[in-house]
């Protein structure tokens, strides 16, 4: 059967001088021939024929009659001249996928797929540099056809795709595009699902690709594009989803014990370990805290440091934690370098040292300027400390002016918020001075009003409601 489908796709396409076997297609490599064929009167001739016919179609919307002359055409240039031009594997690529859609007879249908994957390997064979920068593009091409032969059939096809798409992504790393990590991350979860692998593949898989998606994330983040930003959310979460049944902390921890144990001072481990275990939330484990404290041994860094300062703030030793998060905030990445400040920002707070907290608060707003949780911390010291802040019954009740304002302020930067600090403008507004004890200190709302001890912020007098 197999024959046959590929004896009747290439009667269809191709003449009997190129040979397809199944997805591991192979064709006679013509590389001593001349650009334009034996014969480059007739090959040219074919070519603009092709071309013509094939412009035509696509005019169509790719959906004219116009492709059975464009194939007549193209074929003959394939066979005779594959070396013309680069264009000549693009738009096979196009016109194979149509008939592949619109092919009833399944052996017919493997066959073209085969003759697709062939190709693939053609361009490859005949153009792996890229015509406009001379750079490979070999990962490039691997990733289209990867992804082509997966979609096509993913419950026969997955595991040739994972190795397709597998090199792809160790030729390219962070710039394939966005589809190939997609369709090799689901290709490696089927075969888990299969038991052509395990867990641990499919967790080592994650890793290396969730951080190729995150590069990107921040590369289009930082060049401000939202759209591009937007696309590689979309495929992280599309990632996260795939991974989910995989995610079970118990299984990443018992995965990961066992290469701890083999091998417990192996930086490059620790770093997996602990990075992967503290995004998927898992860092209540007794591994996660010996690989955080093992690597801050072997390679003391920012990025331990921040760690480190994680687990102890989250044990309540906000002491023990200042050091190793004011290391943190150090580092390099901006994203986490600003949850160093946050955090070390609360752990001044939870330590009542309120003018080094909201120092370190206003750093992080500087640093991510479309965050409101820097104004909420503030408008936290503020009300935290107005009754301390007072020696009389409205100077006591001044701060919670001052807190207001940060909320609104952290309302309007993140819109997200807003919820969260409606409430607390509801709640402290119950604490401004009432109207009679304003008018008995000569105030009127709307006046300005300097808020002093410690804050130093210049507010609006208003009254309770």
């Amino acid at each position: 059967m197999k024959l046959k489908s590929l004896i009747l796709a290439l009667t269809i396409l191709l003449s009997s001088a190129i040979v397809v076997i199944g997805q591991n297609s192979t064709f006679e490599h013509k590389d001593d021939i001349p650009k334009y064929g034996n014969d480059s009167v007739e090959c040219v001739k074919n070519l603009s024929l092709y071309r013509g016919e094939y412009k035509q179609w696509k005019s169509s919307g790719y959906k004219g009659e116009t492709i059975n002359d464009a194939l007549k055409y193209w074929r003959y240039v394939l066979d005779n001249c594959p070396k013309a031009t680069e264009n000549l594997y693009v738009d096979g690529v196009k016109m194979i996928g149509y008939k592949i859609k619109k092919e009833k007879d399944k052996d017919t249908k493997q066959g073209l797929i085969d003759t697709l994957m062939m190709l693939y390997d053609m361009r490859i064979h005949y153009f792996p540099n890229h015509y406009k920068t001379g750079k490979s593009q070999v990962g490039q091409i691997l990733g289209r056809k990867g992804v082509d032969l997966y979609k096509l059939s993913p419950s026969k096809n997955y595991l040739a795709a994972y190795e397709i798409l597998g090199k792809s992504i160790e030729l390219d790393k962070e710039r394939a595009k966005g589809p190939v990590y997609i369709y090799y991350f689901r290709s490696i979860t089927k075969m888990a699902q299969k038991g052509d692998t395990d867990t641990a593949a499919v967790v080592d898989a994650y890793d290396m690709i969730s951080d190729y998606v995150d590069a990107n994330i921040l590369k289009y983040q930082k060049a401000g594009n939202v759209k591009k930003e937007e696309e590689y959310n979309n495929i992280k979460g599309n990632i996260e989803n795939t991974f989910e049944p995989f995610a079970n902390c118990d299984d990443l921890v018992r995965i990961y014990q066992k290469k701890y144990d083999a091998t417990p001072e192996n930086v490059d481990l620790l770093k997996k370990i602990t990075k992967l275990l503290d995004k998927k939330s898992c860092v209540d484990s007794k591994l996660y805290f010996d690989a955080t404290v093992g690597l801050y041994k072997l390679e003391p860094s920012p990025e331990s440091a921040y760690l480190i300062g994680k687990m102890l703030l989250k044990d309540e030793k906000y002491s023990e934690a200042v050091p190793y998060l004011e290391e943190a905030i150090k580092m390099e990445n901006e994203t986490r370098a600003y949850k160093a400040l946050i955090f070390l920002a609360e752990d001044f707070m939870s330590l009542k040292q309120y003018t080094k907290s909201r120092a370190v608060a206003r750093k992080a707003a500087k640093l991510n300027p479309n965050a409101g949780k820097p104004y909420v911390i503030i408008g936290d010291l503020y009300a935290a400390s107005a009754k301390d802040c007072g020696n009389d019954e409205l100077t006591k009740k001044v701060a919670y002016w001052a807190a207001v304002d940060k909320y609104k302020k952290a309302r309007s930067v993140e819109p997200d918020l807003a919820e969260s600090m409606n409430k607390r403008i509801g709640s402290y507004q119950k604490y401004f001075p009432a109207t009679e004890l304003l008018f008995f200190h000569n105030l009127n709302e709307g006046d300005e009003y300097t808020v002093e001890c410690w804050i130093n912020e210049v507010t609006t007098v208003r009254a309770a409601k």
